[in-house]
């Protein structure tokens, strides 16, 4: 409900400080824009390798407990070294506070670059389980010898083939309180914004015991909305579909794997991660952040293009109670890249185009435009 609200704002490292600043200033512009709208009262913390130095963790207890004491967290990108250096601070958050709902809406707007039109999705995933619990199992350590020669006497017709000291394991958790929590957030979405069909998929043909649980748990969870349409769908069929025929989809929810790869996807069909926001959200509180990455190469150059972070934002708006607002910054994100003046390069029909405009002035004309 519209009020006074708390919020962290993480300005994490790379280009995240721009776009955390530039999305502040759209959220703020929203609701000042919109009568009866609520105030907001940020909380600024850091997170990501700019900290790690001065702090010796990515994620400082600091921030954590903001995290845990206000309303809600808008969170800039943060930068996951691959292959080595800490963990996801993502993933830590999204483990650390439960929250368990990664939500990923998909749609075109008009001026954005795309094969396709008319694209309307929310992918729904599974956070907090899956292959990204991390129980995993490096190679040539004693514990992981010891962990296939023990799966390979219980399981004979099931064996590790390869060798015990040249093999890594990672486990997949799948659990019917897990499934049964996230399913119902889709339906249960999909109901408050009247959305017809949720598609769960699965791999239960290969994975019976994992991914049939999720397919056995989601017919049941569908079974008690019959004003919503229930279907499933495998993973790579329902690739395939999204790319032949997506407008027959609708809200999809999906283990966590499976949603990380098809979210991805399905930001695709509607021009890229650079428009796609995203919200992880718990029983306890909510992280709202862009899909995509921190991009260093491009830190300090005031370039990039801030919409996901802006629609994250409207995003949080929504779940803060504050729909009218949230509506008139999506208005607003849609009038500015409809015009095409006013945006980033990556939006102009050729990206050396001299008349594209950085991530402050794109977040202004935004601003303006709700004013």
């Amino acid at each position: 409900m519209p009020g006074r609200h708390t919020v962290t704002l993480i300005t994490g490292d790379g280009t995240g400080p721009e776009l955390a600043e530039a999305a502040r200033l759209c959220v703020d512009a929203a609701l000042a824009a919109t009568d009866g709208a609520g105030t907001i009262d940020w909380t600024v913390r850091e997170a990501g390798v700019d900290v790690m130095g001065r702090a010796g963790t990515p994620m400082p207890e600091e921030t954590l407990a903001s995290v845990r004491a206000t309303d809600a967290t808008l969170k800039a990108p943060i930068t996951t070294p691959i292959g080595t250096g800490f963990r996801s601070v993502n993933v830590a958050l999204r483990q650390t506070l439960d929250l368990y709902a990664c939500l990923r809406p998909c749609k075109s707007y008009p001026g954005v670059r795309s094969r396709y039109e008319g694209i309307d999705l929310v992918v729904v995933r599974e956070n907090v389980e899956d292959l990204y619990a991390g129980v995993e199992f490096e190679r040539g350590r004693d514990e992981t010898a010891e962990l296939i020669a023990f799966i390979n006497r219980i399981a004979s017709d099931r064996k590790i083939r390869t060798g015990p000291r040249t093999t890594g394991i990672s486990i997949k958790p799948i659990s019917e309180e897990n499934t049964r929590r996230i399913v119902r957030f889709a339906f249960d979405h999909a109901r408050r914004h009247g959305r017809k069909k949720v598609t769960y998929v699965h791999k239960a043909n290969i994975m019976k015991h994992t991914d049939g649980l999720f397919k056995a748990v989601a017919e049941a969870v569908a079974a008690e909305y019959p004003d919503i349409e229930g279907e499933e769908r495998l993973v790579d069929n329902m690739c395939m579909q999204l790319v032949q025929k997506p407008e027959l989809y609708d809200v999809i929810v999906l283990p966590n794997l499976y949603g990380d790869i098809l979210s991805d996807l399905c930001a695709g069909l509607v021009g890229g991660l650079g428009v796609a926001p995203g919200a992880n959200i718990g029983a306890a509180g909510a992280v709202f952040e862009a899909t995509h990455g921190s991009a260093p190469k491009y830190k300090g150059l005031n370039k990039v293009n801030p919409t996901a972070l802006i629609l994250s934002g409207m995003l949080m708006l929504d779940y803060l109670g504050e729909a009218a607002a949230a509506a008139a910054l999506e208005a607003a994100v849609a009038a500015v890249i409809a015009e095409g003046k006013s945006v980033t390069y990556d939006m102009k029909p050729h990206r050396d185009d001299p008349t594209a405009v950085g991530t402050r002035e794109m977040a202004e004309a935004i601003a303006a435009n709700m004013r």
